[in-house]
């Protein structure tokens, strides 16, 4: 709810009928198929129409990898059809997603709606806006709910914390540990603010934190979206599982293939949207997650999942941001007296911490800070260790942090 006033549905998409969204999903996705096949750029889909949605899976795969590839071959997307490209953003790997500004084009006012955040509000928006998408993501969902925008970006929290005083700030989004910096920085500088409203994501959002923010009076909530998909599923006020977003198709595989795995089995998310702008088939997000049995209490018909549950691989988050082995191999290939490096993930209070694992006989750390930035893309701790002692079981990200 947003002040006293309960929050309903969206629209009757979110309580249809199982045979209902069925057959509309079968309608998008043959329609999608057809405008890939048509596309010269495609060449792995022949385009016939699926008899039923199981047919999906017999699809190929399409893998982050290989869409690198492909566009490094064809910039900038791969040769993959767009339609109505009104921005183009990277991600780290670099990965280059297009954007649109037609209504709700990532679909997040689904989500920001079941947060009870819509006219009326002023959403302080914490996400990135250079280079990636995640700030243009949550402003176009606060457009299509109604709510004004501050788009504050990262950092600066001083900044943040009088804007949000000066403006009446009433609803947050940005990654989970965020939103806490700016309160404690708040309550040290004596200011109170009126935020009622958390819409967090980028990030894992522990059962701890969450109470934390309850205690304040902020009821958050989180979304599991991507740069490439958008909203793919969303918490609602039961906060029972993550609800499948109406505007794309799920299934869980098991890791490395495209075949589905039993309901309640964890496995790979992989997603097929019915964006018609950026038809992906099939994409493997590299995600792990699962199908949970029945229904939400909030009266929402589509299936659930459990939320993220950690990666296929061994990319992670930290602070918002994934970290990928091929960046902790950049690291390494720019120092010639390092053997091997390994990237830990833990937490400290309620902030991720990145500590990196450096084998080399060098005995300053200040060495490889620059380094850690350049091929990381965030600060973290180093600590040197000895060749050969780090474990011979090619890791090189490991996430320690607790998810239950």
């Amino acid at each position: 709810m947003r002040g006293d006033r309960a929050v309903g549905h969206y629209d009757s998409l979110e309580t249809r009928s199982a045979h209902e969204r069925a057959a509309a999903q079968l309608a998008g996705l043959n329609a999608q198929l057809a405008r890939v096949a048509a596309h010269p750029g495609a060449c792995r889909i022949d385009g016939a129409p699926l008899a039923d949605l199981a047919g999906l899976k017999a699809l190929p795969v399409l893998r982050k990898s290989e869409l690198g590839k492909w566009q490094k071959e064809n910039p900038p997307f791969g040769g993959i059809l767009t339609a109505n490209v009104a921005h183009v953003f990277q991600s780290p790997g670099p990965i280059y997603e297009p954007g649109g500004i037609s209504h709700d084009w990532w679909r997040m006012g689904r989500f920001l709606h079941a947060c009870g955040i819509g006219r009326g509000d002023i959403v302080q928006n914490c996400f990135g806006y250079h280079l990636t998408p995640a700030g243009m993501i949550f402003e176009s969902g606060c457009r299509a709910v109604g709510a004004a925008v501050l788009p504050a970006g990262t950092g600066q929290t001083d900044l943040q914390v009088r804007a949000a005083a000066d403006v009446g700030t009433t609803a947050y989004a940005g990654t989970p540990d965020y939103l806490k910096v700016i309160l404690d920085r708040a309550e040290e500088l004596g200011e109170r603010l009126k935020i009622t409203r958390a819409a967090v994501g980028g990030g894992a959002l522990f059962p701890s934190l969450r109470k934390e923010y309850a205690d304040r009076g902020i009821l958050c909530l989180q979304c599991y979206a991507t740069a490439d998909l958008g909203n793919i599923a969303y918490e609602t006020e039961a906060m029972e599982g993550m609800v499948i977003d109406e505007g794309v198709i799920v299934e869980i595989v098991r890791p490395g293939t495209g075949d589905p795995v039993p309901d309640g089995e964890v496995g790979e998310v992989v997603v097929t949207t019915l964006n018609p702008d950026y038809p992906l088939i099939r994409f493997a997000t590299g995600d792990l997650s699962a199908i949970l049995p029945g229904q939400s209490p909030c009266g929402r018909t589509n299936a659930r999942i459990r939320g993220w549950m950690g990666r296929a691989d061994q990319t992670t988050k930290i602070k918002g941001m994934f970290v990928r082995p091929e960046q902790v191999a950049d690291f390494v290939a720019r120092h010639e007296e390092v053997g091997r490096a390994r990237v830990v993930a833990t937490r400290e209070g309620e902030m991720d911490v990145m500590t990196v694992q450096v084998e080399t006989r060098a005995t300053n750390p200040a060495l490889y800070e620059g380094s850690v930035v350049a091929a990381l893309k965030m600060k973290g701790r180093i600590e040197l260790v000895p060749p050969g002692s780090l474990p011979n079981d090619g890791k090189v990200i490991d996430d320690l942090r607790k998810y239950d």
